[in-house]
């Protein structure tokens, strides 16, 4: 692993970057995504990124939220409620929750999705590949009492 890959991992991991980053990281993602037409996540380059298009569980409205993401071999995607291990879930997975008809943008491209929690083994094996991809969600988990939600998206 690179050098620089490491010092992210690591600064990234920190109670400071769980405070600042969800007010930078998401306002800059969308910025860039907008300018690039959807083809470029700032984030993206240490985990790939798209953008959520999630109802609204309490406004029924859009909400557009940039997120890291691990593409699935089968074209599906596993996405991450870490929350940058802050206490609360992250809104967009209350969304889903209640509204799991979704669309997520990749690459340029928009993408009707339905989403769907993971549970028990399954969700067990996508925590143990989402933390070997990165580190930090295990620093994560350590400081919430809520398990981090994962959702499975699967091309509608």
């Amino acid at each position: 692993m690179p050098t620089g890959e490491r010092l992210v991992q690591r600064v990234s991991a920190t109670r400071t970057f769980a405070r600042i980053a969800p007010h930078v990281v998401p306002a800059l993602d969308r910025a860039v995504h907008r300018l690039t037409r959807g083809r470029v996540l700032l984030s993206a380059r240490m985990l790939p990124g798209a953008v959520l298009t999630a109802t609204g569980a309490r406004s029924g409205r859009p909400r557009r939220t940039p997120l890291a993401c691990l593409p699935q071999d089968d074209g599906g995607w596993l996405l991450i409620g870490s929350n940058f291990g802050r206490p609360g879930h992250p809104a967009w997975t209350g969304n889903l929750l209640k509204n799991p008809e979704a669309e997520v943008s990749w690459r340029g491209r928009d993408i009707p999705v339905r989403a769907r929690l993971l549970t028990g083994e399954e969700r067990a094996r996508a925590w143990r590949a989402a933390r070997d991809r990165w580190p930090p969600y295990a620093a994560y988990q350590a400081r919430v009492a809520r398990e981090i939600r994962l959702f499975r998206l699967d091309r509608r």
